[in-house]
């Protein structure tokens, strides 16, 4: 917005500029070089200055005090040494009739009489008195100048209303922004941080609406097995067989905690006051011990490749998060790769790339937004239950907090390969 209030600024001056200007010239014009009428003034001067030389130089003083008690208009006889300016003497000494401004505000026209003495008649400053024309150019000024504020702020005033409109609809439960805001508008950057925050609202929304549909799902099908586990002890006849049912219940427990942990790291990803404790790691040491960590815990048979840039030994992240996103991409990877998986970090303009990639069957291009989606799992056939479907979007979320983001591609081992990138400070 300050960058619209300078424009505005830059554009009030520009225009009382050229208008004052437009002003100078129309008055120039029409009033001509000088605002002053000095033709009454100099036939008046000249005929008493005629009349003065037809009189003997002593009695020129009480001549023209006659004159003004007569006629009441203030005449006086000056003395040329009394005259002072460069310009009034030139004008004098040219038999041009000469305006001079007393030190009590009062306005003289002088006429020179001889080398000795100058004939003075009081005047009025025209410039004072505003002629018609003068009034029409000051309000066709200020009326200039209104005319430019009200070019700049009617569209603004227009746009807000626009977008004070949405705001209003999108409170209503109406979740989505519709205002048309234009991109020279002045509030075109307001109107995007609106849409973005609109769309962040809408995909909390929709997420916390999958979140506790997928949750009452899952929940419920342990719900169910625990139930009838407790019916088979309750009629159970001897020992084992209440044991072998309390160990299918103590699996169902784990099954729920395990979800509710997952369910709580994702909710807690979605929250907008996640705050990330950024330091330095040796990706080169930890990388490595992630990876053989996981492959020792998930699948000890599949070979586990790590290729680490060898100079990255401080890189900047919140190492909680990048450790989740690195054990979620290589459990991912575990689940459906073959016989191998390749780990890559590297730091290439500025950028930091975790690469994993896989040898599995790949990801169709059709899938590969959805499943970083929230409960969305791919592979659901024939009672083949793999987690919850949210480790994905756990990295995508992760991530997105470092400024970052995830994509898919073909990897060139045939499978998948993720691409997780973060700016480097």
């Amino acid at each position: 917005m300050g960058r619209h209030f300078l424009g505005l600024y830059l554009l009030i001056v520009l225009t009382l500029a050229v208008v004052s200007w437009g002003q100078d010239k129309i008055l120039q014009t029409y009033s001509g070089p000088e605002t002053r009428d000095d033709k009454p003034m100099a036939v008046a001067l000249f005929a008493l200055a005629n009349q003065l030389h037809g009189l003997p130089a002593e009695g020129w003083k009480d001549f023209v005090a006659g004159v003004a008690r007569k006629t009441g208009v203030e005449v006086e006889l000056f003395a040329t040494k009394d005259i002072v300016g460069r310009e009034t003497l030139g004008k004098l000494g040219r038999g041009e009739v000469a305006y001079m401004q007393a030190s009590a505000g009062d306005s003289w026209a002088l006429q020179r009489l001889d080398a000795d003495y100058v004939l003075a008649v009081r005047s009025f400053e025209p410039a004072t008195q505003r002629g018609p024309l003068e009034w029409f150019l000051t309000m066709l000024f200020y009326a200039a100048i209104a005319l430019v504020l009200m070019t700049w702020i009617w569209p603004l005033t227009r746009d807000l209303r626009v977008l004070e409109q949405a705001a209003a609809r999108f409170g209503n439960r109406n979740w989505s922004f519709d205002a048309v805001i234009k991109p020279h508008s002045q509030i075109y950057p307001l109107a995007q941080t609106f849409r973005r925050m609109a769309a962040r609202i809408d995909g909390l929304i929709a997420s916390h609406k999958d979140m506790s549909n997928a949750v009452s799902h899952e929940i419920r099908t342990p719900l169910s097995r625990m139930r009838f586990e407790i019916e088979l002890a309750q009629q159970a006849a001897d020992l084992s067989d209440v044991r072998n049912s309390l160990s299918h219940i103590k699996a169902d427990i784990a099954a729920i905690n395990d979800l509710v942990t997952a369910t709580l790291g994702y909710a807690i990803l979605e929250r907008a006051d996640v705050s990330l404790n950024i330091g330095a790691h040796d990706f080169t040491t930890l990388i490595p011990a992630i990876a053989e960590s996981v492959r020792c815990d998930a699948r000890p048979d599949i070979l586990i490749n790590t290729h680490v840039q060898s100079d990255a030994d401080a890189v900047s992240c919140d190492i909680h998060l990048l450790e989740t996103v690195l054990k979620n991409l290589l459990h991912n990877a575990i689940r459906y790769a073959r016989h191998e998986i390749s780990v890559t970090f590297e730091v290439h303009a500025g950028v930091n790339r975790l690469l994993v990639d896989d040898d599995g069957p790949g990801i169709p291009e059709q899938d590969r937004r959805r499943v970083f989606e929230s409960f969305v799992q791919l592979d659901r056939t024939a009672g083949r239950k793999t987690g919850f479907g949210l480790g994905l979007a756990i990295v995508k979320r992760a991530i997105e907090w470092h400024g970052g983001e995830v994509a898919i591609s073909r990897s060139p081992l045939g499978g998948a390969r993720f691409c997780a990138s973060w700016p480097a400070p």
